[in-house]
Parts: structure tokens; C-alpha cells; sequence
């Protein structure tokens, strides 16, 4: 999942992209709110974690522009603030943050409420995420295959998360690009392919059509987890 990190406080913001990196999340950094508005503007979030005190744009001001833009309309807000005022607390929620967080904070506090944000644009409320023989725990990181603990790599288990949670939907290589990798990704390499060709091999441990039948591409338009694989297999190539 691609986070956006908006915080003037440079050794807290380097440090919070640090963690998150290091759990498999893309991260990018802005220092002020006009920066972390030409981000969001331009690139496709799925939480952005949002200071008060920015320079520049305050982070109300930046929270209700976002709201107010119909094609970011949709992204998760999490407030950090020093805040301890109820009135300010609630200013922050009324300007369209999803929730908050007062500094100073544990940071396994904030892996949780980011694990529980993106939760909600799912049908799944669980950590675990589970289908037929695959189970994929989001807080341990561990990805379970027909009994077998699977050895992905950071972007690999990021992919096969976000197909989990869009199972049946056709996604894009674009969209995945966007979400899985940061801004410095190339949009015309060929790097969504091949991990999800190297997801694919590690699915098929035990046969070797299970990675093409999970993992299907849908010809011209991306890739799609399979809701039943018992069904026709599409074109895989």
C-alpha cells in the first residue's frame, strides 16, 4: 500500500518512512502542505498521514482541499497532531480526516490504525485475509499456501495483499504501479509484470498451473484475483 507522509518535522517524517518501508508499504515524504497537496493532487494514495502544523498550507486547510477533490476523495486521512484540545481534535475529523492520532505515539499504534483504515475500503475486517488455500496475515506479514509459509519479498506480498483486497476486480498495472511502488517507480518498465510472474511461480510450489489460475490477466486491461478457480482459466499471457 502507498502512503503519503506530510510532516515538517524532518527527523520525525524520515523516521515514520523508515518503519513503514521496512513493514512493505510505499512511502513518499512531503515538508509543508502545498507539496503534500501537489502529491496528492498527482499521484493515487491510499493513506495519507497529515500534520496540523504544516508550513506554507496548514493541515485542515490541506484535509478539506483534498475532500473537496472528487478524484481524491476517497483516500484515508490519519491526523497527527500534538493537539490535546477536543475542539481541535474535532476540527481536524470535521475537515475530513478519518481519524488521529496525538504525538508523541507508539508506532505499533500507527501500524494498527493504518492496518485498520484500509480495512474499510474492504469487505474484509480482518488482519487475515483468506482464500480457499491461501491465508495472508497483514500485521505478521506471513503468507500461508497449501501449508506452506511462502518467502515474498516486500513488493510481492504487497501485490498479492491488494489483490486481496479486490478480489474478482480487474486491476491495472497502472493502479498496482501506483498503490504498490512509490513515486520514483517507472511507469513504462516492465516491474508489475514481472513480480507478478515471481508471485506466480511461488503459488504454483506444489502445481505448477496454481500461480495462472489465482493470478489470472485479464488481456489488455490487468490482472485479477480469482474468485473461483474452478472456472475457465482466461488468457495468462
Amino acid at each position: 500500500m502507498r502512503v503519503l507522509i506530510v510532516e515538517d518535522e524532518e527527523d520525525l517524517s524520515r523516521a515514520l518512512a523508515k518503519g513503514l518501508r521496512r513493514e512493505g508499504y510505499a512511502v513518499d515524504i512531503a515538508v509543508d502542505g502545498l507539496t503534500g497537496w501537489e502529491l496528492a493532487d498527482t499521484n493515487d494514495y491510499d493513506v495519507i498521514l497529515l500534520d496540523i502544523n504544516l508550513p506554507e498550507l496548514d493541515g485542515i486547510s490541506l484535509c478539506q482541499r483534498i475532500r473537496q477533490s472528487s478524484h481524491h476523495n476517497d483516500v484515508f486521512i490519519l491526523m497527527l497532531t500534538a493537539r490535546n484540545h477536543p475542539d481541535e481534535v474535532e476540527e481536524g475529523l470535521d475537515s475530513g480526516a478519518d481519524d488521529y492520532l496525538r504525538k508523541p505515539f507508539v508506532f505499533n499504534e500507527l501500524l494498527a490504525r493504518i492496518r485498520a483504515l484500509l480495512r474499510r475500503s474492504s469487505s474484509v475486517k480482518s488482519p487475515v485475509l483468506q482464500f480457499d488455500q491461501l491465508t495472508l496475515n497483514s500485521k505478521t506479514k506471513e503468507v500461508w499456501f497449501e501449508n506452506v509459509l511462502l518467502s515474498l519479498t516486500k513488493k510481492e506480498f504487497g501485490l498479492l495483499e491488494y489483490l486481496l483486497l479486490h478480489p474478482g476486480e480487474v486491476i491495472s498495472s497502472e493502479r498496482l504501479l501506483e498503490h504498490v511502488w512509490d513515486i520514483h517507480a517507472d511507469p513504462l518498465s516492465s516491474t508489475v509484470r514481472v513480480h507478478i510472474n515471481s508471485l506466480r511461480r511461488k503459488l504454483s510450489y506444489h502445481d505448477p498451473e496454481a500461480g495462472e489460475r489465482y493470478i489470472q490477466t485479464v488481456q489488455g486491461y490487468g490482472y485479477k484475483w480469482a474468485l473461483s478457480t474452478t472456472a475457465k482459466k482466461e488468457d495468462t499471457t
